[in-house]
């Protein structure tokens, strides 16, 4: 049983490294508070379709850890210049050789990395190996582009 699991978790990291060379930044999605707070995030994409959002720092133009959104008071960045930042961060993801499992999903959690920040993560479907999309984030993405 436990090298089954192993086995399989190989797996979805395998799917999701080759995944990964299909990853793009999408454009980002600008939030702003009654308060005048500002937060960015940048979906990344699959197929056009989200995986995940990147919380960014539009101070110092790059990425923050997974979970740690921050609020600033100022004006946003123009969008070229965060999907220009994004894109010399989307070159430098790699997958981290781990996995956690998501059962409500039946799929596999494996993290993007950059630098020595975990960014974003990419679900694997258990079995069929295939990307799993963050609906909800594709439809906020869709509903603010479109």
């Amino acid at each position: 049983m436990s090298s089954d699991i192993v086995s399989r978790s190989q797996r979805a990291i395998e799917a999701a490294r080759a995944a990964l060379r299909f990853i793009v930044a999408g454009p980002p999605l600008v939030h702003r508070t009654p308060e005048g707070l500002l937060r960015i995030d940048v979906p990344l994409l699959y197929n056009g379709f989200a995986v995940d959002r990147v919380h960014f720092n539009p101070k110092a133009m790059s990425p923050l850890p997974k979970g740690l959104p921050i609020h600033i008071y100022g004006e946003a960045p123009e969008p070229g210049a965060i999907t220009k930042a994004m894109e010399s961060v989307v070159a430098e993801l790699r997958v981290i050789d781990a996995a956690e499992y998501r059962e409500p999903e039946e799929s596999w959690a494996v993290p993007l990395a950059w630098r020595a920040l975990i960014v974003a993560h990419v679900k694997i479907r258990d079995f069929t190996w295939e990307v799993v999309p963050d609906y909800p984030l594709t439809e906020e993405l869709r509903r603010r582009v479109t």
